[in-house]
């Protein structure tokens, strides 16, 4: 079977998805969180991980990886899957978000475009204003729980509404 053979052409009444990664890396205690610019049209001034989009010759570890490099400047260790899922706002194509953790050795960062890094206490990393899906991501990322797969979509309120696989 060749590369015209696996249906990749077949977009008409298919939801299509952009691939992303979202990455935690930890420093001992400490995890590495960005607060994204004031500037920022998604989530400024919000906490999250690092990550992006993956590029058309990567799979979700190496494009992980890729923007850790880049947005961080840290080499990194340690590398597990801790899931993935998808996020439907509505529109013609959504989000599939494949998310890491890594453990780093270092704690000196790069200054990043995207916003300030800084090393918060994973304790007390609920306390800063997140990004909505984080604080219920959070108990998946530092458990030794199988990878997640869930489902994110946005109720008639514009709330959203994060479904993991096997929780009614």
């Amino acid at each position: 079977m060749g590369a015209r053979d696996q249906g990749a052409d077949a977009v008409a009444q298919r939801w299509l998805t952009i691939p992303r990664t979202l990455c935690f890396v930890t420093n001992g205690a400490d995890v590495l969180l960005m607060k994204r610019a004031s500037h920022k049209r998604i989530f400024p001034g919000c906490y999250n991980g690092v990550g992006g989009h993956l590029e058309r010759d990567e799979d979700p570890q190496s494009g992980a990886l890729r923007e850790i490099r880049e947005e961080t400047g840290l080499t990194v260790h340690k590398v597990q899957f801790r899931g993935a899922y998808q996020i439907d706002a509505g529109a013609e194509t959504g989000i599939l978000l494949f998310v890491f953790t890594a453990e780093s050795e270092s704690r000196a960062v790069v200054e990043c475009d995207e916003g300030t890094l800084h090393w918060i206490p994973v304790e007390s990393a609920q306390d800063l204003p997140l990004v909505e899906d984080l604080p219920l991501l959070w108990p998946h990322l530092f458990s030794d729980d199988p990878p997640f797969f869930a489902h994110a979509h946005y109720d008639e309120a514009d709330h959203l509404v994060l479904r993991f696989f096997g929780e009614v």
